[in-house]
């Protein structure tokens, strides 16, 4: 997944194409602010009476969600991107030394303390189209870690 404004985010910071960008508290916080937003999935879950506040709870809230969105397959892997990102938005926020890892080809993931890394865009388009994982598991599978 190609993020565009991070390459405009690393030529203001110095970064070199072929590094990776790890956002921690504080370090780049706009990177974190920005991939927390998924703006079609809050939608979504808005319609449907659920306000995502950045907890595991809305994760399970999430999961219990009527998949509406897979009636229409041109935005399925859009919403599935931002369950994906809000997984991950939740992981950062909660989890104890979790930051956003952001590969040299523009691909976001998870970092755990312990070093190993979660693909939550995948994670969240395989839930936006099948239901499994549910984005509560991936995160409790991180909190054992």
């Amino acid at each position: 997944m190609n993020i565009p404004f991070l390459d405009n985010w690393r030529k203001r910071h110095g970064d070199t194409p072929g590094s990776s960008v790890s956002a921690a508290a504080g370090e780049p916080a706009g990177v974190a602010e920005l991939l927390s937003e998924c703006e079609l999935l809050r939608v979504r879950a808005g319609q449907s009476g659920l306000e995502l506040d950045d907890t595991p709870e809305s994760l399970e809230s999430l999961d219990q969600l009527t998949p509406r969105w897979r009636d229409d397959p041109e935005e399925l892997p859009f919403l599935g991107n931002d369950a994906g990102l809000y997984l991950g938005t939740v992981i950062v926020r909660t989890i104890p030394g979790a930051v956003w890892n952001i590969w040299p080809d523009g691909h976001p993931v998870v970092r755990l303390a312990s070093g190993r890394e979660i693909e939550v865009v995948e994670a969240g388009v395989e839930w936006a189209g099948t239901g499994a994982p549910e984005l509560s598991q991936v995160y409790a599978e991180a909190q054992e870690v």
